[in-house]
């Protein structure tokens, strides 16, 4: 990306301030939140906006091929099953680093402000906060394993 942003500047430096509105317009075209450059020792990290929770409808995701069919009862509880997505690709973890006990675990009860897991996207640590109350009731992904934006991370039953 620097070498395509680079053929409207002279010298190459990726800190010269053409390059950088030219990255800000890219970005902003791409709808990109975050870009980070580095050349030798130097390194500029360009971010705008935060990053925000997805939190999906259980109808959103992709039907299970072959299931057995939903008894009415399960339909209804389906109905109060909601989904902490990621915000962004990376890295998923579920503690503040290896020694701390999990942010949430099955059965954890949650409100909108709580930290439930850091996804790390280059080198930044993001505190992924529920935005929804109620009870953890799944964790669908493993700690350190990379995830894309949108993956499914909790369920949470929002009767509590």
């Amino acid at each position: 990306m620097a070498k395509e942003a680079g053929k409207n500047s002279s010298d190459g430096d990726v800190f010269d301030l053409a390059r950088i509105r030219e990255l800000i317009d890219l970005m902003e075209e791409r709808g990109l939140s975050e870009v980070d450059l580095r050349q030798g020792e130097q390194q500029v990290r360009l971010a705008r906006g935060v990053a925000q929770p997805v939190a999906l409808p259980a109808a959103s995701l992709p039907p299970v091929a072959a299931a057995p069919a939903t008894p009415p009862s399960a339909a209804a509880d389906a109905e109060h099953i909601k989904i902490i997505a990621s915000p962004m690709v990376g890295t998923f973890y579920t503690k503040a680093n290896p020694k701390s006990p999990d942010f949430v675990t099955v059965g954890s009860s949650v409100s909108a402000d709580t930290v439930v897991c850091i996804v790390e996207a280059m080198k930044v640590f993001n505190e992924i906060p529920a935005e929804i109350s109620g009870k953890i009731v799944e964790i669908l992904a493993s700690n350190e394993e990379a995830v894309d934006f949108g993956r499914p991370l909790f369920k949470v039953d929002t009767r509590g």
